[in-house]
Formats: structure tokens, C-alpha cells, sequence
């Protein structure tokens, strides 16, 4: 009779966004006989997430897809879907580790993910969490001292594998355990998503979403301004899904100390706004194609006037002397002739 020990067969939670490098990093840990968890965590920050959930379509005028779904059915395997939004408001607008060079929160974001995830690790008896990070690739949370202060206040030393850059890391208790073949996993470093393409192609991934591509709101330096001229005018700090919405649609322009305009771009953003109406004043053009826009904040006669003209002049009325504006509350509604603002205006009160 063999004395011969059977490997066990290792398990993981696996974060799973849908980019390239989180679907390269379930691919190898799959090859390497896992069972793999899949978690996507949503947070009401996600781009694509954000806009497929409002009904939009992307450039080539199809509905956005969600990718962690589609990564998860590529590599054949089931993926759990988290709404985290509403903790997550709570900790994006004070974060300990503070931000990025925008309103990203980059380590208390991946903290708060991997605490998440040992949580569903612990539930489901995983042996240890899975992401697809690469040293050197992120600035604020992806160097080897970041790594390491997420990994100890996650409460998840050693329990972390990052398949692509792995052999560029200290060996993780997996490894030392022999549940992973060390030398399968990669050494990927730095900023150049070349050789994660080069991976997809030997593995036969060819249906990715852009490797350099946005994912976040936070991140982006339009969005951090309006977040931060937000949050800068309430008395207290708080961030709703709502407004995570409404301060990724429009153009914003602030007013008065409470008061913002939001005017709608194009059909789709006219259509997020009229969905995400609260108490505000809205506004559009009687007799011209033009934007719907929202009054946020103190209705006296003054800021509606400005609000009418900024509605006057981003319609098609927007060449004539004199715009008819029609304005309506919950209780009320009126017309206001206005000429549209000037450019100069435009730059005063843009955010």
C-alpha cells in the first residue's frame, strides 16, 4: 500500500475586475488547479459599471457589458458580484492613507477590498486571496512598502498571491506551503502593460477591455475636482450613490457658496440627470433643442437667472439675444426670458 500523500487541491478568492491583469492572474491560478472564489466588489465608482447600469452605450454604440462576467465565463469559472457602494462612500470621503493625485484612495481602497475578501475568504475556507496587482505598476499602492502596509492592516500577511509579478515578491504562504508552483507564477514589474499582452496572446486571451484604460472615477482629474469642490461646500462630509452619479454627469458649475448648476452634455446625460432628480430646479429651453440643467442649493431670483442662462447658452438658442427657459419644482413651474451667458462667465463658475 503507497504512503504517498495526494496534494490537496488548493482554493482561492479571487478579485476580479475584469481587466486584463485580474483575468490573466484567475487564468494562471486556474491552470495551476485552484478552485477559485471569483469576487467583483462594486463600489459606485466604476466607469463601466456606472454607465451600463444607467442603460449607455459605449463608443461603437453597443451596451456596455460588465467585464468581470465576461472574464469569469473566458476562464470558466462562476463570479460572486458585491455591491460594497454604501461602506465604501463612507470611507472614500475620509480616508486614512488619503489620496492620490486625484480623489483616489488607493491604499485604504485596497484595504478595504482585501478585508472584504477575507471575510468571504474565511466564509468559503479559502486558502489564501488572489489579486491581479503588479509591483511598480500603480504609483501610490502598488510599490513594495504600500503592499506591504495593506497586506498587514488587511490582516492578510502571507495570504496574498499576486500571480503576475509574484517572483518579483516574497514568497507568499501558499508558496512556502508548495500549494502554488512558484516558478509557473510571473515577475512582471513597472508601468508597461506590454508584457501582460504578450501573456494574454500565449494563454489565448484575446477579448479584454484597454489595458491602460480608466476604471475609476476617482481617478480621473474632471471628476476629483467636482468631488472635492462637492464635499468642500457641506457641512458635513457624506457622499451618497447618488451623487457619486450626479457628479460624474454634466458640466458643474458652482454659483454661490451652496449652490451648483449642473447642465447635461448630450441625450444620455440629459436622461442619467432627469433620473437622478432630487430637489432640484430644473430647467430647459421652451423653443430650442438644448440640455437639461439642475439648480442644486438656494432658488432665489439671482441664481436662477444665472442657472437659465447657462441652460440658454449650451441649446441651440444659444446665438439668439433672448431664450425662453422654462423652470420647474416640485410644486411649481414659470418661464424666464434670458440671454444666454457670456464665455467669460463660463470660466468663473466652471468646476
Amino acid at each position: 500500500m503507497s504512503s504517498k500523500k495526494t496534494k490537496r487541491r488548493p482554493k482561492a478568492v479571487a478579485l476580479l475586475s475584469g481587466g486584463l491583469d485580474s483575468t490573466l492572474a484567475l487564468r494562471m491560478m486556474k491552470d495551476q488547479g485552484v478552485e477559485v472564489h471569483a469576487v467583483n466588489f462594486y463600489t459606485g465608482f466604476c466607469v463601466v459599471e456606472s454607465k451600463r447600469g444607467q442603460g449607455r452605450k459605449n463608443s461603437k454604440g453597443e451596451p456596455y457589458r460588465n467585464e468581470a462576467l465576461r472574464a469569469a465565463a473566458d476562464v470558466g469559472v462562476e463570479v460572486e458580484l458585491v455591491d460594497i457602494s454604501k461602506e465604501y462612500m463612507d470611507m472614500v470621503v475620509s480616508p486614512r492613507f488619503g489620496y492620490g493625485a486625484n480623489a483616489n484612495p488607493c491604499i485604504d481602497c485596497r484595504i478595504f477590498m482585501l478585508k472584504k475578501a477575507r471575510e468571504i475568504m474565511e466564509e468559503v475556507e479559502a486558502d489564501f486571496i488572489v489579486t491581479g496587482e503588479v509591483l511598480g505598476q500603480r504609483p501610490m499602492s502598488q510599490r513594495r512598502h504600500p503592499m506591504q502596509v495593506i497586506e498587514r492592516a488587511s490582516g492578510l500577511e502571507g495570504k496574498i498571491v499576486r500571480p503576475l509579478t509574484a517572483r518579483s515578491c516574497a514568497p507568499s504562504d501558499a508558496e512556502k506551503e508548495a500549494l502554488l508552483d512558484r516558478e509557473k507564477l510571473g515577475k512582471i514589474t513597472g508601468r508597461s502593460r506590454k508584457p501582460q499582452m504578450q501573456l494574454a496572446r500565449e494563454l489565448g486571451i484575446e477579448d479584454y477591455p484597454s489595458p491602460a484604460g480608466g476604471c475609476c472615477y476617482l481617478a480621473d482629474e474632471s471628476y476629483a475636482r467636482k468631488f472635492y469642490d462637492y464635499l468642500d461646500h457641506l457641512d458635513e462630509r457624506h457622499l451618497t450613490a447618488r451623487d457619486a452619479i450626479v457628479l460624474a454627469t454634466g458640466r458643474h458649475f458652482r454659483i454661490g457658496n451652496r449652490t451648483k448648476v449642473i447642465v447635461g452634455r448630450d441625450e444620455e446625460e440629459n436622461r442619467v440627470l432627469e433620473t437622478h432628480i432630487g430637489s432640484e430646479t430644473r430647467l430647459f429651453a421652451r423653443d430650442f433643442r438644448g440640455p437639461l440643467t439642475l439648480l442644486q442649493g438656494e432658488t432665489n431670483e439671482g441664481n436662477l437667472r444665472i442657472a437659465a442662462s447657462l441652460a440658454a447658452r449650451y441649446g441651440d438658442g444659444k446665438r439668439e439675444s433672448q431664450v425662453r427657459i422654462g423652470l420647474e419644482t416640485a410644486d411649481s413651474e414659470r418661464t424666464l426670458t434670458i440671454a444666454p451667458c457670456f464665455d467669460e462667465d463660463l470660466d468663473r463658475w466652471r468646476i
